[in-house]
């Protein structure tokens, strides 16, 4: 069975489970290679796993579960693992865990305590994880958002996060040329290739809106600081924006959107209650269908290292609910292009796409690969700033 359909089968399943086990430690398709199998056994596959003698998952989180945002969406899907074996599956995060040398003594405080497999979930974690892959050949290691480098005990996952960032941008300029002002503001955390094509998406799906649209963005440095968010979104407040979307881990963009009468685009969870009259949209992740995917395989023996990327096809990325001052011809414009993507007939990085200085990065006919968009370093034409931070 491909990944993709196990994915659909496990989110199909996922509702139909039981109790959670969990271990809190905090302090404060697809190339394959050889499988990682567990120790061998006459029964049938994965069944040495019980209550008695369960699984271990760790969970590696650069934030905290509470941040409403992508490490509470990454919990949701660590609750789900929990859920969906019951007992034959203990699970256990760190949770606020810089990307840096501190991850390693994380990972093997992870491993002291026994985990079969751990997911790293955020980007900076992966020169840690690589090492750890040779230092630990016994336990798995899955890192979410990195750049493709797989190791015989490492897999990475993400998905096209960047097809619902263009969804989002529909509605955001859709909203900015209904109030008469096309300036947009983005909050964004790091000058990388995942933020950086998630600018461009969804400037691409503001400019289908309105073409007049242009998207000013501020460099935070950072995945979760709501001060810091806050001073950026008061600063594109200043400038003059109508619409405010961001792509940090908390809804601090939204709030402050919501303070001066504004709109706004969310991003990783649905935080449409901590600013309801700001929200439109935002783009959604949904882990835990892939989580339970690599347990499995890991407990029966048949996981291999592979590079995954999820999809609005298979339900790893989804569109939050529209809010209420989004028309009825902006969704009905939004979902019918979501339907394409869906489809496979409509992908935003198909040229022509003209970059900041007005040339062709991408010629017509031409579709960026993943491989393309993960070394992506240019800012669409629309774009106000340096896609060098």
């Amino acid at each position: 069975m491909s990944r993709i359909k196990q994915v659909l089968v496990v989110f199909a399943a996922i509702t139909m489970v039981g109790a959670l086990g969990v271990i809190n430690l905090s302090a404060s398709g697809a190339s394959t290679k050889a499988a990682v199998k567990p120790a061998a056994t006459k029964s049938a596959p994965g069944s040495q796993w019980t209550k008695k003698h369960p699984f271990k998952a760790g969970f590696i989180y650069v934030g905290a579960p509470s941040d409403a945002g992508w490490t509470h969406a990454q919990d949701v899907g660590r609750q789900q693992v929990a859920s969906y074996f019951g007992g034959r599956v203990v699970t256990m995060y760190k949770e606020d865990v810089p990307e840096g040398p501190q991850c390693a003594q994380v990972i093997t405080q992870l491993v002291d305590a026994g985990a079969n497999i751990i997911f790293a979930t955020s980007y900076g974690y992966q020169p840690e994880l690589v090492a750890a892959a040779t230092k630990y050949p016994n336990v798995i290691f899955e890192q979410a958002t990195g750049t493709t480098v797989i190791a015989k005990h490492l897999g990475e996952y993400y998905g096209a996060g960047e097809d619902g960032d263009y969804l989002g941008g529909m509605a955001a300029g859709a909203a900015a040329k209904a109030s008469g002002n096309n300036k947009i503001g983005f909050v964004v955390p790091y000058p990388i290739p995942e933020c950086l094509r998630e600018v461009d998406a969804f400037t691409m799906g503001a400019q289908s809106m309105d073409p007049a649209a242009t998207v000013k963005i501020v460099w935070t440095n950072t995945w979760f600081a709501p001060a810091t968010e806050r001073l950026a979104a008061q600063s594109l407040v200043s400038a003059g924006v109508s619409v405010l979307a961001d792509g940090q881990d908390s809804p601090t963009t939204g709030q402050v959107a919501e303070a001066h009468g504004l709109k706004w685009i969310g991003y990783d969870s649905n935080q449409e209650s901590f600013a309801p009259k700001a929200w439109l949209t935002g783009t959604m992740y949904n882990w835990g269908p892939y989580d339970i995917m690599e347990v499995k395989a890991a407990m029966d023996g048949t996981w291999s290292a592979n590079f995954w990327y999820g999809s609005l096809a298979d339900g790893f990325v989804q569109m939050g609910p529209f809010g209420s001052s989004v028309t009825a011809a902006t969704r009905t414009a939004i979902l019918a292009k979501e339907a394409k993507i869906v489809k496979g007939t409509f992908n935003p990085f198909t040229g022509p796409i003209y970059g900041q200085n007005g040339k062709i990065v991408v010629p017509k006919g031409t579709t960026l690969t993943v491989m393309q968009k993960y070394s992506l370093t240019w800012f669409v034409k629309g774009v106000i700033g340096n896609p060098k931070g």
